[in-house]
């Protein structure tokens, strides 16, 4: 805003209006048909907002062809199909281009139809110049896409702005737990960040102190912290089962070594508490015992994969708690979204919880097996199958919510 003078001495206050946002829609266009991560609803949450906002809107999204740039009508129908999950089948150069992944190559072909400019790599500079407005601010929040020509492309176009949201910086902090390869391309992600972006948005104060550790001696871009905003989903139909009517217990999240699925596999298998574990979650990677394990079966353990926000929020609202024996996050969506429903939850005490969740869940050190399964024990003990208007009444715990996080965004963008 500023300021101007008139021939009556009074002063009148202009307002400036925001400049057009890029946000780059990569991650959500590589997942196109699967069950979204946490990273991915950031991302979503984005363009949802960003679509609402009066302000002019594109996305760029990298593809095997090249660059695709949308503007709002093609975010809107980018939107669309992403809530329909209605992606088309691939045609022969989407599917040469995609051959090991089919409904990638699907969304990839309706987004090159919803475009509104096309480029090759070298030419994605030119594009943007062509197309977008001096000023405009580029949006990644997805960790994708973020790479050298991406930075220089936008260093063309006259004051661009350049903001990412950091997740976290666990693939340096846990690099035993990752894919092969992963820390390196990370561990670059992150140089790119210091050196190229003008903001850092940060989903907790955690991931920010990580993030001044892991940049020390280095450029280091201004930052905010503005926690995620958790929805509360309307709870759908609950998966029946050996569990219907019994104490169980839920834990949410990919089946990979970080989330240490493991503890609770010990406790079912040596400790037998009296109560079903629910494992909702895609299996991911460097897991070998676990999936063997749940391969071979466990008494009351149960793996059900692939199920819709509405039925997890119904399987939560009706358990005995949530279970987060995690080692590490970088923010930890499954224990806010469980509170939020008013549903006990059973964690490690990560310092990203408890910055966020503060004293609302009992916490108990990940590497005491036994303090686990005693804290179970009494959680099922006091488990009674309560009709939902008596699980309304629980006094859930108010999460953050995405117009605190946008009203702290939006006004530094």
């Amino acid at each position: 805003m500023r300021g101007t003078g008139t021939s009556t001495g009074t002063t009148i206050t202009e307002v400036t209006p925001p400049p057009a946002r890029l946000l780059d829609l990569t991650r959500l266009a590589s997942r196109a048909g699967r069950v979204m991560t946490g990273v991915d609803r950031v991302e979503y949450a984005y363009l949802d907002r960003l679509l609402q906002e009066p302000v002019p809107l594109f996305a760029l999204v990298k593809t095997s062809l090249g660059y695709l740039l949308l503007d709002r009508t093609g975010c809107a129908e980018m939107k669309r199909r992403l809530d329909a999950q209605d992606w088309p089948d691939p045609d022969l150069l989407a599917r040469m281009a995609r051959r090991n992944d089919p409904a990638r190559a699907g969304a990839e072909m309706a987004l090159r139809r919803a475009a509104c400019a096309r480029a090759l790599p070298a030419r994605l500079g030119p594009m943007l110049r062509r197309h977008l407005p001096a000023g405009a601010v580029y949006l990644n929040t997805g960790h994708s896409n973020f790479s050298d020509r991406v930075i220089a492309a936008l260093r063309q176009l006259p004051q661009a702005r350049i903001a990412v949201l950091l997740h976290d910086t666990i693939p340096l902090d846990w690099p035993q737990f990752q894919r092969e390869g992963s820390v390196e391309t990370f561990a670059a992600f992150l140089r790119r960040v210091g050196q190229g972006a003008d903001l850092v948005i940060c989903n907790s104060e955690v991931t920010r102190c990580d993030m001044l550790r892991h940049l020390s001696g280095q450029r280091i871009p201004k930052s905010i912290v503005a926690h995620l905003g958790v929805p509360r989903p309307m709870p759908g139909t609950a998966p029946q089962g050996p569990w219907t009517g019994a104490p169980y217990f839920v834990v949410l999240g990919t089946i990979e070594p970080r989330k240490n699925h493991a503890l609770l596999l010990d406790i079912w298998r040596d400790l037998a508490p009296p109560a079903h574990l629910l494992i909702c979650g895609q299996r991911g990677w460097r897991n070998e015992d676990v999936f063997a394990a749940l391969d071979a079966g466990l008494p009351r353990v149960h793996e059900l994969p692939g199920l819709s926000d509405a039925e997890i929020a119904a399987l939560l609202r009706q358990s005995a708690g949530l279970l987060f024996p995690s080692h590490a996050e970088g923010y930890g969506l499954p224990p806010v979204e469980a509170a939020a429903l008013g549903v006990p939850v059973l964690s490690a005490p990560l310092p990203v919880v408890q910055e966020v969740l503060g004293d609302n869940p009992v916490y108990a050190d990940e590497s005491h097996r036994y303090l686990w399964a005693s804290r179970i024990r009494q959680m099922a003990k006091g488990y009674r199958a309560q009709p939902d208007e008596a699980i309304q009444e629980r006094g859930a715990f108010t999460p953050p919510s995405w117009d605190a996080h946008f009203k702290a965004v939006l006004t530094l963008i």
